[in-house]
């Protein structure tokens, strides 16, 4: 990571990852690193049939954009629509969602929660593991 200012150039290779058995995620810019006070960025891969199972945020709104990839978006509890590269999908604070790998390959996603804080739960979830800086 590189400081220039107040503000921060962050690779991928400077966060943690963390591993968990639907996949990958790196944040790469929370109040804790790079200085993301007001907002969390991170990058997410879910492996070829799995994803996150049914949850909320109830302090933050989501945004997801998919980068590469096929997968199923559940929103609001309704029926899951396909998305695919390109696709931003937007979650209000508070409402339940799920995001499954449908694709012959990994699902590719970029996240931001608003406010930051609600990524500190991803340490916590069972199962984690956290790999250090340039290992993964």
């Amino acid at each position: 990571m590189q400081k220039i200012g107040s503000c921060s150039v962050v690779y991928a290779r400077d966060a943690e990852t963390l591993v968990y058995d639907w996949g990958k995620v790196k944040l790469l810019s929370t109040p804790d690193f790079a200085g993301g006070d007001t907002m969390t960025f991170g990058a997410v891969v879910l492996e070829e049939g799995n994803g996150h199972e049914r949850h909320n945020h109830p302090d933050a709104d989501e945004i997801i954009y998919v980068l590469s990839g096929e997968g199923d978006q559940m929103l609001d509890d309704r029926k899951p629509v396909a998305v695919g590269p390109g696709a931003m999908i937007y979650v209000p604070r508070g409402v339940y969602h799920s995001t499954m790998n449908t694709g012959s390959g990994p699902l590719r996603l970029l996240v931001v929660y608003a406010p930051a804080g609600t990524e500190k739960v991803l340490r916590t979830l069972p199962g984690v593991q956290i790999l250090a800086p340039g290992t993964a």
